[in-house]
């Protein structure tokens, strides 16, 4: 029996509100540690106002509403208000726009394993959320991650459990405070795996995520997936075309994740901005049965060329917001099936890959 609390009704409607057709998650949620190596290439100080200044740049874009439901925000950024002292979270809401917060710790290693990791963070995590419930975020992340190594028997059957129950006791514990949770386990593009193998793997830790989840009482209706795409490793040589990835995404979806779950956003885990978008509406294209709807979450994949556009230039906002714009059109499109290429932004078809990402 699923777990219902007096907040039923809107995690429902919040998990439904963000898988909206046409549009999706802007994950704005890099702690302070990763914005600033988004800011070093382009020689931004990363400063608290710099910090300030570069999301008003996002949340004030002209149109954002049309193709984001929900922004994922640091803790700082959600006490943030714009220059004229408008919170953010009120900005945010204006638009139409959900405000959610990334709630986890980080990663730290599992004793015994070849240097797997668990997420920290469940201390004291009902008072965090039920604070940011207050402030008015509505949606909750947590990141596993999760590491693919056939040599090694990698993600091991432990490492699997401990993630799983992670994120399912994180999950129940949002929902008891209002948050929707994202459950989001990871899997890096690290590696030389085949994508076959990245299938087998992906569905192993979806199945042991959803049994924890249901052992949990996490109310599934209120909650939404996270996960990465299947493809193969980026050290493997195997090339993978949009068609491959979208069938053995999805049929992997199939196989574990029940239709109870309204919303699939992807994250762009390292894909180039124009490769997150065309495998996104891909799938979509798929004459598959999709009971949620497939859309995306995506950092990096939305920022890249807004980040370059701006380069810390007052005078460069009008073209920075563009960028922006143009990608998350382009990902409103892909979650339609309808996204076919063409709105190429400055860092388009450049690499995102980090190796053993962490935020």
């Amino acid at each position: 029996m699923a777990h219902w609390s007096k907040y039923s009704e809107e995690l429902i409607a919040t998990a439904k509100a963000i898988g909206t057709p046409g549009k999706g998650i802007l994950a704005a949620d890099e702690s302070t540690g990763t914005i600033g190596k988004r800011f070093a290439p382009i020689n931004v100080e990363n400063s608290e106002a710099n910090r300030r200044s570069y999301r008003e740049l996002l949340f004030e874009s002209e149109g954002l509403g049309d193709h984001i439901s929900g922004v994922i925000l640091f803790e700082e950024t959600l006490h943030q208000s714009t220059a004229d002292g408008k919170p953010f979270s009120t900005l945010l809401k204006e638009k139409g726009v959900l405000p959610g917060i990334k709630v986890d710790k980080g990663v730290t290693p599992i004793p015994g394993t070849e240097g797997e990791t668990s997420t920290q963070g469940l201390d004291g995590l009902l008072g965090r959320c039920q604070e940011y419930y207050k402030a008015g975020a509505r949606f909750a992340k947590w990141r596993a991650v999760l590491k693919i190594n056939k040599e090694l028997g990698l993600p091991s059957a432990l490492a699997i459990q401990e993630n799983a129950w992670g994120l399912a006791r994180y999950a129940a514990i949002c929902q008891e405070a209002g948050l929707a949770p994202i459950v989001e386990p990871e899997i890096l593009m690290d590696g030389t795996h085949t994508i076959e193998e990245a299938a087998a793997a992906t569905e192993k830790v979806l199945v042991g995520v959803y049994k924890a989840l249901a052992d949990n009482k996490v109310l599934l209706e209120g909650s939404l997936l996270k996960p990465n795409m299947v493809y193969a490793g980026n050290e493997s040589g195997q090339k993978n075309t949009a068609g491959d990835i979208a069938f053995y995404t999805v049929r992997t979806l199939q196989r574990t994740v029940p239709p109870s779950v309204p919303t699939i956003c992807f994250l762009s885990g390292g894909q180039t901005e124009e490769d997150a978008s065309l495998n996104l509406s891909a799938m979509n294209q798929l004459d598959a049965k999709r009971p949620w709807s497939l859309t995306f979450s995506y950092g990096r994949a939305l920022q890249a060329s807004t980040l370059k556009a701006w380069m810390g230039n007052l005078e460069n906002l009008p073209k920075a917001q563009a960028e922006f714009l143009k990608r998350a059109q382009a990902n409103g499109l892909a979650t339609l099936g309808k996204y076919t290429g063409g709105l190429e932004g400055a860092a388009a078809g450049e690499s995102l890959v980090v190796k053993n990402y962490v935020y």
